[in-house]
């Protein structure tokens, strides 16, 4: 399990990198200031997240049941949170309406809430 959040922090790394480079050169030019800002969120929290997962896959304070837990939750958090947001933030680039995707960006903050605040509690709830 600890190979598979690495790999997926590493990933998360990589997309935001290409993500942040294609939003300050490309989107630029066609975004609005506030849709940048967004993309920019999402973009920030998906490298956050990346370090997150960094941290749980390496760190040996979490038993193996507790990381996959953790890792469900801030998958999930942040395909919904930051993957919601490159949606809504592009869709006039796009020319599609992502509109019915506003409610899946709070579900996904809360599930990574959810993973930082279980994350705090299995730690310190670990016997010396």
């Amino acid at each position: 399990m600890d190979k598979k959040i690495i790999l997926t922090a590493l990933v998360f790394g990589f997309i935001s990198i290409i993500l942040g480079a294609f939003g300050a050169h490309a989107l630029k030019k066609v975004l609005t200031p506030e849709q940048l800002s967004s993309f920019e969120v999402g973009v920030r929290y998906l490298m956050y997240h990346g370090f997150f997962l960094l941290f749980i896959g390496t760190t040996q304070m979490l038993l193996p049941e507790q990381k996959k837990i953790v890792f469900y939750l801030t998958l999930s958090g942040t395909i919904l949170f930051s993957g919601s947001i490159f949606l809504l933030a592009s869709s006039g680039v796009m020319g599609l309406n992502f509109k019915f995707l506003g409610p899946i960006t709070p579900i996904g903050g809360l599930f990574l809430i959810i993973s930082w605040v279980i994350s705090f509690y299995y730690i310190s709830i670990k016997k010396a």
